[in-house]
């Protein structure tokens, strides 16, 4: 939970944001910018590297510490994910629909189900029906749902 930000720090691009068919990867380069500039909230310190970031580091094959060295040195989104596809696992195209399709459910009835109803409690989303994903959740969370 992490609702709240300072005037001196800001939230990530939005989970569902996506770059070459991929989502998340734009999110996740944000935050490795955004930590880098010391404008990222510390409620998301504690996770980088980890959770979806690291999924998605996992699915691309790559190191998060790596890509986020290459992120820190100045490469854009484009540049960070071609270096990942060069670098990393080689997937065919028609597994992005999946990856993107597993990211955008996760919570959803699954084995992450229990860890959202808490994350909800504790946010006091609990009667909201409109987050039934981690997904929505970090949407609502950061004011965009």
């Amino acid at each position: 939970m992490v609702s709240a930000v300072s005037s001196s720090t800001e939230h990530p691009r939005s989970p569902q944001d996506e770059i070459d068919g991929l989502i998340y990867f734009p999110r996740l380069c944000h935050k490795i910018r955004l930590h880098a500039a010391g404008k990222l909230d510390p409620g998301y310190h504690a996770n980088l590297g980890a959770g979806m970031d690291l999924w998605t580091c996992q699915y691309l094959g790559i190191d998060y510490q790596e890509l986020a060295s290459r992120v820190r040195s100045g490469a854009s989104d484009s540049e960070a994910l071609a270096w990942a596809r060069g670098n990393g696992t080689a997937r065919p195209a028609h597994e992005s629909a999946w990856w993107n399709a597993y990211m955008r459910t996760r919570g959803f009835r699954d084995d992450l189900a229990g860890r959202l109803a808490q994350r909800k409690a504790e946010s006091g989303f609990q009667d909201r029906a409109d987050v039934q994903t981690f997904m929505d959740y970090i949407e609502a969370d950061e004011g965009r749902l």
